[in-house]
């Protein structure tokens, strides 16, 4: 059965077929980095490393970039707020979205290209542009024209005359036409610049995807997704330039996750209802938070609660209790019995149900329905007198399988005794007395992966369990 992917262009399930056989080009919108990263930020790191699991399960080689915004006005503003480069406030929080997300299971992309380590071919894109007559220069700013582009507005489905309606031109803006935007924008004074055929100054956020996409993909990608937020105008503008510069289709599916709401509200800062991932992970285990994710259909919302999650992490409990039951037996297991072959095909057959669910646009929840009939399929074989090695083995690789395309550990590391966390903190002292603070970042690492948070006061470091 083949995967059916739903792509936002054309707003139907289309066959996934990919430009070059056995090998998918993926792209994914990463963070603006000016700060930490909150769960909506988590939701698609989570549910597009899952699609990527699920290809590369179904044999694909897959090249999977996902990309850091380091130059933006969010970031420039965060950088003078706290009186440091912007370089340095891009380094840090990149170092910790890649911290975050590790912990949360998302492997790592193929390739994460920044803007500032890819400003020759933003250049190179935006001239050619111009000498396409898709877009000018005004005073040092360049501007892309949407109605030069004859197919604007074909992923949000609005036509021209509808998206002008909402369009203005700002106070020293320079554009020709309410809905032309930015491909380069002049420095003022003070700001981090770049010199190019225009003068002194920095990309607009869209240019950026376009380029990088081209340098490590190619003119023509496979998978192009993000959050929701981003259809329009990112990806819009995106197809626009791509298409526009390169004379070719951009991107044969799009794939765009839905909203998290907390407690049935949207979350917002303003509602003070905004969770940081790193917040959440020191307090509940992170591979509940992302069995939680998936918990839902990527295209959903998903309402975030903390009843809802003490749910998952219960669920999550009882899927790992039946695993390790399954290895306990193991040990004591014969190697026949005569049921055997009705229990190895009753396994075969959710292995197919698991892969049709996947295949049905990388349907997690459904998917996490089957692992759960696997669980309790093995909780009734193991209730048996008998049971057979080979039937355990089928159990057990089904259950790797389904977790491993999940991103999902089955083994629980046993927690560290309060003796061995004590010895662990005096070794992290010893340490950065002696300067070793690769060391001292390294058992730090250790003790957060095991839930254990560490605060700093006047009478010496102390310890809790998250």
């Amino acid at each position: 059965m083949s995967i059916k992917v739903y792509n936002t262009l054309t707003r139907q399930k289309e066959e996934f077929q990919p430009i070059e056989e056995g090998r998918v080009r993926m792209y994914v919108c990463g963070p603006t980095v000016y700060n930490y990263i909150h769960i909506g930020n988590a939701r698609p790191a989570i549910v597009f490393d899952t699609v990527r699991r699920y290809l590369e399960y179904k044999g694909y080689e897959v090249d999977y970039v996902l990309n850091f915004t380091d130059v933006d006005d969010k970031i420039i503003k965060r950088a003078n707020e706290l009186g440091e480069g912007v370089q340095t406030v891009a380094d840090r929080y990149i170092d910790a979205y890649l911290e975050d997300v590790g912990a949360l299971g998302v492997k790592k992309a193929t390739y994460n290209p920044r803007v500032m380590e890819t400003m020759d071919e933003i250049i190179a894109f935006i001239a050619g542009l111009i000498d396409k007559g898709f877009a000018y220069e005004a005073d040092g700013d360049v501007y892309f024209k949407p109605r030069a582009f004859k197919e604007y507005g074909k992923l949000s489905h609005q036509s021209i005359d509808e998206l002008r309606s909402g369009a203005r031109i700002k106070v020293g803006e320079k554009k020709e036409d309410p809905l032309d935007f930015a491909l380069w924008k002049k420095a003022k004074d003070g700001e981090i610049a770049w010199a190019s055929p225009w003068g002194q100054g920095r990309p607009g956020w869209h240019i950026e995807c376009s380029a990088m996409a081209k340098k490590y993909l190619g003119e023509t990608i496979d998978i192009h997704a993000g959050g929701q937020d981003l259809a329009f105008p990112h990806h819009e503008n995106e197809i626009a330039q791509s298409e526009a510069g390169n004379g070719k289709s951009f991107a044969k599916y799009w794939m765009h996750n839905g909203y998290i709401n907390i407690d049935n509200e949207k979350m917002s800062k303003s509602l003070g209802n905004f969770v940081l991932t790193r917040d959440l992970i020191s307090k509940h285990d992170p591979q509940v938070v992302r069995f939680f994710m998936l918990s839902v259909h990527y295209r959903n919302p998903i309402n975030f609660t903390e009843e809802l999650l003490e749910s998952s992490e219960n669920s999550l409990d009882r899927i790992r209790t039946a695993y390790l039951n399954l290895e306990h037996r193991k040990q004591s297991s014969m190697n026949l019995t005569d049921d055997e072959q009705k229990w190895l095909d009753k396994v075969a057959g959710l292995k197919q149900q698991f892969e049709a669910e996947m295949n049905d646009d990388f349907n997690t929840a459904n998917a996490i329905s089957v692992l759960f009939d696997l669980t309790k399929e093995a909780n009734v074989y193991l209730e048996s007198n008998q049971t057979s090695v080979p039937v355990i083995e089928a159990f057990m690789e089904a259950a790797e399988s389904f977790s491993q395309v999940l991103g999902i550990t089955l083994e629980q590391e046993e927690d560290l005794l309060d003796e061995e966390v004590e010895a662990l903190i005096e070794e992290r002292s010893e340490a950065r007395k002696k300067r070793n603070f690769a060391r001292a970042d390294e058992i730090r690492d250790l003790l957060k992966e095991r839930n254990i948070i560490l605060e700093d006061t006047p009478q010496g470091v102390r310890w809790k369990r998250g």
